[in-house]
This record gives C-alpha cells, sequence and structure tokens, in this order.
C-alpha cells in the first residue's frame, strides 16, 4: 500500500468543483454534490488533514492572465547545487512554480513576467544564477486547459 489517502468518487467530484472555483459557498458545494453541509464539512477536514488538500487559493482573472507573458525555463544543473538553486529560484517572485524533471534538464521555473523586457531580465537572472549549466527557454503562447 502507497500510504496514500483513498479518495471516493465524491470526493474526485469535490475537488474538481473546488479547482473550478474554491471560494464556492459551503451549501452551493452541498447541492451540487447532494449531501449535507455537515457532511461536507466532515470530507474537506478530512481531506485536509489527509493532505489531500493543502490550501486555497486565487486564481487569476481571463483578462490578467492573457496580459501576463509566461514562459518555461528549463535548467540544467551542476552536480551538488541543486538545493541552493531551488533556494535562489524561490526567491525570485515571478517563479510561479519550480518542478523537477528527469531527463536531459533537472528543473522546469515557470515565469510570470508583465511584459518581454522583463521576461528576458528573469531568463537572464535565472542563467547567471550559481549552479545553472545552461537554460532553455519557451514562451508559451495560448493556455487550452488549465485547472
Amino acid at each position: 500500500m502507497s500510504g496514500q489517502p483513498s479518495l471516493e468518487e465524491l470526493d474526485v467530484r469535490l475537488l474538481g468543483l473546488l479547482r473550478e472555483d474554491a471560494r464556492q459557498p459551503i451549501a452551493q458545494l452541498a447541492k451540487e454534490l447532494g449531501i449535507s453541509r455537515g457532511q461536507l464539512y466532515s470530507r474537506l477536514a478530512r481531506l485536509e488533514l489527509n493532505g489531500v488538500v493543502d490550501g486555497y487559493t486565487v486564481k487569476l482573472g481571463d483578462a490578467f492572465a492573457r496580459s501576463r507573458l509566461r514562459a518555461h525555463v528549463m535548467i540544467k544543473t551542476a552536480p551538488r547545487s541543486r538545493r541552493e538553486l531551488e533556494s535562489l529560484l524561490s526567491e525570485i517572485v515571478q517563479v510561479s512554480a519550480i518542478h523537477a524533471i528527469s531527463g536531459e534538464f533537472d528543473y522546469i521555473a515557470m515565469l510570470e513576467a508583465e511584459d518581454g523586457v522583463e521576461l528576458n531580465r528573469l531568463i537572464d537572472e535565472i542563467g547567471l544564477l550559481d549552479g545553472v549549466e545552461f537554460t532553455r527557454s519557451s514562451v508559451i503562447l495560448a493556455t487550452k486547459l488549465e485547472r
């Protein structure tokens, strides 16, 4: 057994609703799932306790999100520099996510910038960090699905 909590079909549906809008009123969520508010509170508490739900966040509005330039920066690191590099990357507020990956590169950093000038500066800044051997960047042109 993997130690991961098993999810019931109702839990999966609840997580889907929360991903769409985590600010939905409890009464609305309970109604959509066909359960009482008390049952919903219990499910949410169990999902939080088991680490399935770790928090609730803000999803940027479509108009604002479209106004931002986003890019993936694939990063190849020098051996033994990964922990320090993760720390340095996490200090850059325009880095929205850092993913460890397999293959030729070690990380993908997700960037959000106001414009091309800022995006270029950020990519250059990442390339100059201690432990970065080289990078490869891809600007995101359009998001087709995001949950």
